[in-house]
Parts: C-alpha cells; structure tokens; sequence
C-alpha cells in the first residue's frame, strides 16, 4: 500500500493548482474545445503534468490513464495503474462554477483500491481505500439507504417524462461529485445512459461503494478498470434497495442505445 498521507497532499495540492485558475475567484483563464462542447483548460492540462509527475514519484511502478494524456495501451500489462481526471466538471470549471473536481484512483487488478476526490470551490474532499470505508472531510460517509424507487433524488437537470415520479437535486457538472453525493446521502440515485470513460468514475464509485451504496454498469454488470478500451456503458449508483427497479427502469433505454453501436 501506498503512503497514504503523501498521496492526499498530492491530491491537494492538484487542487489548489486548479484553484488557483479558477475563473469562479476571479482568475484569468485560457480555454478551448477539444471537440465542439468538450472543452480543456490550461489547468486541466497543469494538474495532469503535475499529478504525472508527483504521482509517478510516489508509486513508480503503477501505469497511468488520463483524460488529458495519450492512452498507452502497454498499461493494460500492468496490475497497477493510476486513472486520472485532472479536472472533472471541466464546464463548470471555465464558466466559474463550483462544481468540479480533481479525481484520482489507483486501480490494482481490475479494481479500485484507493480513491480521492478533490473540490475545493466546494472545501470538499473525498477519500476512500477498499475495505476501510469512505470519508468527506475526514468524517465518515454513509450512502443513502432508500427503499422505495418512487421519489428517489437524482442529481440531473431535468427529468424525462418517463422518469416524472423521481425528485430533481443539484447537479454538479462532475459526474465524480454526482456519484459523491450518493455516498453523502444528497442523492438516492445517479443514471448514465452513454459511453463513459474510467477516469470519469473510478474514485467516486470506490468512495459510493464504500459508503454503502450499490455500484454497476447500467444493465446491473460490474465495473472493471483498465481494460483495452477504458469505457463502459453507463454508470448506475444508487441505494441498495433501489438498485433492481433502477436497472427495470433503464433497461428498454439502454438496450436501445447500446444496439446504436459502440462510438469510435
């Protein structure tokens, strides 16, 4: 096991190397689009080269996955690798909202074995190792327990019509923090129905898991890490009750969408 005080000032400090840009406090930032609504900052690529480096330091034998570096497919050789998101909630980010995150999880064998999420235009960290359970603040977490479907909180925008009898809460633009408020019981239920990336969810679906909550793809499958292609469809983490009606819920939808094909 990593030292794991040393791998949380890291983690911080990726933070407050966002922070410091962050257009929210008055910080004059360079952004752009990577594709046509997927944009990147100076400081999501800041916070990746410093994690690279300082996270390399700390644990010189893990791989590494990013979202702001080229995939190395040699990684997948690897029993240990780091799954980085340097800024996750990039949107919020550049437009001066706190919703964001830095998100950082090293995987062994297929799974998360620590985690961390770092928000501090929210003076929020999340931290969890596999087996010990999970913290924000430094004070334990425990997921939302709720057993009735109908009524469930989700963190979305809006509600399709089908999906009426469910409660809209906040929504952070970082799915890490969605997931989060999960294990926080702020949420009873977070629903992706797209191809999503590994570094996306790593830390926070291990900080869900451990604070109770039941974790899957969205047909109810779990999860695994560093695979040839980092991405599964759809995330869904949610209270354990809820778990098979949410999977009911979901299923049309997502057989649907998956037969569209995978994206390149």
């Amino acid at each position: 096991m990593i030292d794991q005080a040393q791998f949380q000032e890291i983690v911080r400090e990726a933070g407050r190397i966002a922070h410091a840009r962050w257009p929210g406090d008055g910080h004059a930032l360079e952004s752009w689009d990577k594709t046509p609504g997927n944009p990147v900052s100076e400081a999501d690529l800041a916070v990746d080269a410093f994690l690279r480096r300082e996270l390399g330091r700390l644990l010189p034998a893990a791989a590494w996955l990013s979202e702001e570096t080229a995939d190395d497919k040699a990684r997948t050789k690897s029993d240990l690798i780091w799954l980085v998101d340097p800024i996750d909630g990039t949107r919020d980010f550049v437009n001066g909202r706190p919703g964001w995150s830095v998100s950082v999880a090293l995987i062994s064998n297929g799974k998360p074995l620590i985690g961390m999420l770092a928000a501090p235009a929210r003076d929020e960290e999340w931290f969890s190792v596999a087996g010990q359970g999970a913290t924000l603040n430094e004070k334990s977490l425990k997921s939302s327990a709720r057993q009735e479907f109908v009524g469930a909180r989700v963190p979305a925008d809006q509600l399709p019509s089908a999906d009426s009898d469910l409660v809209l809460v906040e929504k952070p633009n970082s799915i890490a923090l969605r997931i989060a408020m999960v294990a926080d019981n702020r949420a009873d239920l977070l629903a992706t129905l797209r191809w999503g990336f590994e570094w996306d969810i790593a830390a926070a679906t291990l900080i869900a898991r451990e604070a109770g909550a039941k974790v899957s793809d969205a047909f109810g499958k779990p999860l695994a890490y560093n695979k040839h292609d980092p991405r599964d469809f759809g995330v869904l983490v949610c209270a354990p009750d809820i778990h098979g009606a949410a999977i009911d819920r979901l299923a049309d939808r997502a057989q649907q969408l998956t037969q569209k094909g995978r994206p390149e």
